[in-house]
């Protein structure tokens, strides 16, 4: 059996790992990246984040050609919807942006080795692939397994009718009813998808509200938003089980009518991918859920072996596990490289977008911590208007003693673009007054940042 020896050796190639790979490398550091699909980029740039955008643009431009052109003179007739055409310019951003990693690795000289790792003692990893096994030692090791959509009891996945968010990016055809169950980011985006297209949507959510977790004044307009787009939400829900029948598929509900569709979406959250790697032949141990523990520096209880990303817990984002790859790699050179957990921003890529980063109202409440709130709409704001993108609002939440700015929430156009300003001034530790006082172009959305911040003080100009 071949054997190379490394500096460091990363066990999966998806945010976490391929941007850890390429800054060790760009240290100094002997780098191996080991994946076992044929693409890096792992969940989000192959059946995740990436393809899920492409289709959420895709759908969304179609939608605007349907109800939206003709507020803007636009007119047109025979207006008609390709799937595969779609689904083809979906695949090749897909291929691009992978394909660009192994561009990077070349660059950067990580060796990539395609195949299944496991550890085969505290010093090597066995990884199988299509040119048989090969032996990866190393000095250091970096866990980065990520996660995998996970799977409820009595949903009888057959990845075809009944599937996850994996399969509901390549649905051969429009459904005419699919089912969501779960009212999540995942549930809400690939429905919204489907919806666009042409689909009856059921998002079905156990708790009494979408969106768990968000800020729940930002989750009630989402749902009223979404609602009229033509989501039907039933929460307070729960799912017995789903099955094939035929070609279609039936949903039973705990005290309540069952539900025939076309297609069912599971999309309850996922789990962590770290049974089946050797950890327990090396001593790192996990949790009931799968998670690995780890230390500050993302050390586990085996010294040389590290971990990060999504099969740590935490916030399942793909931005967190770079910024983790990215810290622990320089951490290991000696350089104190820093990771604030409390601005991490997340967004939602429905329309309007949403996003957020800090605290929320009920988190602060539920602190005790005194806060003042400054809003904005977007009505308010000449640019929305002028695209036509006047729903949703701006908030800010500040300390009331301090004026630090805790919590910045986003629902509306370019939400996700917008969060990049907030979550920059949390990091440096910035006032409300300090956006305020801040300088905006005009006319631009930014501008909603800027009068919901003069907001915080009862000093708004263009908004009661």
């Amino acid at each position: 059996m071949n054997s190379v020896r490394y500096d460091l050796v990363v066990l999966g190639g998806g945010p976490a790992g391929y941007v850890a790979a390429i800054r060790a490398a760009q240290l100094g550091m002997k780098v191996a990246c080991i994946d076992e699909n044929t693409r890096f980029g792992g969940t989000c740039l192959r059946v995740g984040c990436i393809p899920s955008k492409a289709l959420l643009e895709s759908s969304h431009l179609y939608e605007e050609a349907k109800h939206r052109f003709a507020d803007h003179g636009l007119t047109m007739s025979g207006l008609q919807m390709d799937l595969s055409t779609m689904m083809k310019r979906k695949e090749k951003i897909v291929d691009t942006l992978t394909g660009g990693i192994d561009m990077l690795f070349k660059q950067r000289g990580v060796t990539p080795y395609r195949g299944r790792g496991k550890f085969r003692d505290i010093e090597s990893i066995e990884v199988t692939g299509p040119e048989g096994t090969t032996l990866v030692q190393g000095d250091r090791f970096l866990v980065c397994v990520g996660s995998r959509p996970a799977s409820l009891p009595g949903i009888e996945e057959d990845n075809d009718r009944i599937g996850n968010s994996t399969t509901a990016l390549s649905f051969p055809d429009v459904p005419k009813r699919l089912v969501v169950i779960g009212g999540g980011y995942i549930g809400l985006e690939m429905g919204s998808v489907w919806n666009r297209l042409g689909s009856e949507v059921i998002v079905l959510e156990a708790l009494d509200r979408i969106l768990p977790g968000m800020d729940s004044e930002l989750a009630q307009l989402a749902h009223r938003t979404f609602k009229k787009q033509g989501l039907d939400f039933r929460v307070n829900t729960m799912v017995a089980s789903a099955k094939r029948d035929g070609d279609e598929c039936v949903v039973e509900i705990r005290d309540g009518a069952p539900i025939r569709c076309d297609r069912v979406l599971l999309a309850t959250g996922r789990v962590p991918t770290t049974s089946g790697i050797g950890l327990d032949i090396i001593g790192v141990p996990t949790d009931r859920r799968g998670f690995i523990s780890v230390n500050e520096d993302f050390q586990t209880e085996v010294k040389h072996v590290y971990a990060m990303g999504d099969c740590i817990g935490g916030l399942m984002l793909a931005h967190k596990a770079m910024e983790e790859g990215i810290v622990c790699v320089e951490r290991m050179a000696g350089i104190p490289s820093h990771m604030n957990y409390d601005v991490i921003p997340a967004i939602i890529y429905t329309h309007p977008e949403i996003s957020s980063v800090g605290k929320t109202e009920e988190q602060l409440k539920e602190s005790g911590i005194d806060y003042r709130k400054g809003v904005s709409p977007f009505g308010a704001n000449g640019r929305a208007r002028t695209l036509g993108e006047t729903e949703g609002r701006v908030k800010i939440l500040a300390d009331r003693k301090t004026d630090r700015v805790l919590g910045v929430h986003i629902i509306g156009v370019r939400a996700g673009d917008l969060i990049a300003e907030a979550a920059t001034a949390m990091e440096f530790g910035a006032s409300s007054e300090d956006i305020a006082r801040t300088c905006h172009a005009h006319p631009t959305l930014a501008e909603a940042m800027h009068e919901a911040a003069l907001a915080v003080d009862d000093r708004a100009i263009h908004s009661a």
